[in-house]
């Protein structure tokens, strides 16, 4: 049997209208008024009265860290959080133990996510989950891992996050093997030798509280090196997490003169500014680190021109004892799965710096289209994954109902506005499933 979503305000990148869904075998059939005239006594109607309908949220960057710290959070827990997020797709980082650099991994993580909805060994994945496979074989840097394999495996893209490819000839090399195969570099800005040490944002926040910084230098270098290489080779490149107005106007300029670069950010860093530091909660210890006033603007510019090319959480959950210490020893990281919606529409749209239609194209359609993932708007014959929202909603962010293992977040007691109240993957209800 099929759903009806009847009455709620569909928003694509690019048009916005209201209409009734009618999705079957997991595929959106038909899309128009007064599907159903008769829904008494139904029970497979979703009344989206007064709700907006957006394409299933598609994130590209996240550590669900299985296999091997499942401690911090496992694929199950990884995906309950993509739920209440919002999002029906997620891409997952290759730093595991073992590091995810072969067929066998890859093959581990698609044998636990073939379908969303399989039990395996009695847990259920809720989500589409899409593995990104390792550059350098254990992310040392010094050879390529089997990206050829790993694509046959299942991987979508090819990335270090978590360790920047210092080498500049391995990474020449990872983006040629890489576009043999179809498949991205997703890269992790970071010159080591510059970032090495350094717990928060250099400036006068740092200083202040008497913590060792890193400097912008240390993403942009790094942003500047990758995007010569791309347009050297006529092969695109994505940068993982911008954070720096440095790295805002380095992308721009590129673009400008056709460089084949995409780029993304996560709320904290259009969000927050380094003053936050000041009570050391280690919530707020992330790699690339949260940044001055001024960044942030040119992040908010960025991605209102379209610098920027969409959104991502870098959600990196962990454990109570990896935060729970000085900050020195606490781990970089924000669990960023469940606060991204609210914060970015809070943020970006509710202060009217872009259109719910632009967080659509930021937070679905351009992730989608940097992948060639399936999703990213609604049409018919597309695939049913859909986001319903209230917009309306007021809510604060309370991390100790997290569906996330994580808990770490410096979000915690914020008031927000948006909330997710349905999460179709596939034309089911995988949100309303896991609440009850």
């Amino acid at each position: 049997m099929g759903i009806f979503i009847k009455n709620g305000t569909i928003v694509n990148a690019d048009k916005t209208f209201v209409a009734d869904i009618y999705i079957e075998y997991g595929v959106i059939k038909k899309i128009g008024k007064d599907l159903i005239k008769d829904p008494k006594g139904r029970d497979n109607i979703i009344d989206a009265a007064g709700k907006y309908v957006l394409p299933g949220l598609i994130d590209m960057h996240v550590h669900l860290r299985e296999p091997g710290f499942e401690y911090k959070e496992d694929i199950e827990s990884g995906t309950r959080a993509a739920l209440a997020g919002g999002f029906t797709s997620v891409c997952c980082m290759p730093n595991t133990s073992p590091v995810c650099d072969n067929a066998a991994i890859v093959t581990y993580i698609k044998a636990k996510t073939e379908t969303y909805l399989a039990p395996i060994a009695q847990k259920e994945i809720y989500v589409r989950i899409y593995p990104v496979g390792a550059v350098s074989k254990g992310q040392k840097g010094e050879e390529l891992a089997e990206i050829g394999k790993m694509k046959e495996a299942g991987i979508i893209a090819v990335s270090d996050d978590g360790k920047p490819v210092t080498n500049a000839n391995l990474m020449k090399c990872a983006m040629e093997y890489a576009s043999d195969f179809g498949l991205k570099v997703l890269s992790h800005c970071e010159v080591k030798s510059l970032s090495e040490g350094g717990l928060v944002n250099e400036g006068v926040s740092s200083a202040k509280a008497g913590l060792k910084g890193i400097p912008a230098a240390a993403e942009e270098i790094m942003v500047s090196r990758d995007m010569i290489l791309s347009e050297q080779l006529n092969i695109p490149v994505h940068l993982q997490h911008i954070s720096t107005a440095g790295s805002v106007q380095l992308i721009r300029e590129a673009k400008k003169r056709g460089v084949k670069v995409t780029a993304e950010t996560c709320p904290h860093y259009f969000s927050l500014t380094d003053e936050i530091i000041m009570d050391y909660n280690t919530d707020t210890k992330v790699n690339p680190p949260i940044r001055t006033k001024k960044d942030v603007e040119a992040i908010k510019k960025g991605l209102k021109d379209g610098t920027i090319d969409c959104i991502v959480t870098d959600h990196a959950p962990h454990g109570i004892d990896d935060k729970r210490v000085e900050y020195a020893n606490a781990a970089f990281g924000i669990s960023g799965l469940e606060t991204s919606f609210a914060l970015s529409y809070t943020n970006l749209v509710k202060s009217g710096l872009i259109t719910l239609n632009d967080l659509v194209r930021l937070m679905s359609k351009a992730p989608a289209e940097i992948l060639n993932l399936p999703g990213g708007k609604i049409e018919e014959d597309m695939p049913g994954d859909m986001t319903i929202v209230d917009l309306d909603a007021e809510y604060i962010i309370d991390s100790s109902i997290f569906k996330s293992k994580g808990k770490n977040t410096p979000f915690n007691g914020i008031r927000v506005c948006g909330k997710v109240v349905h999460t179709i993957v596939g034309g089911k209800d995988y949100l309303k499933e896991i609440e009850k």
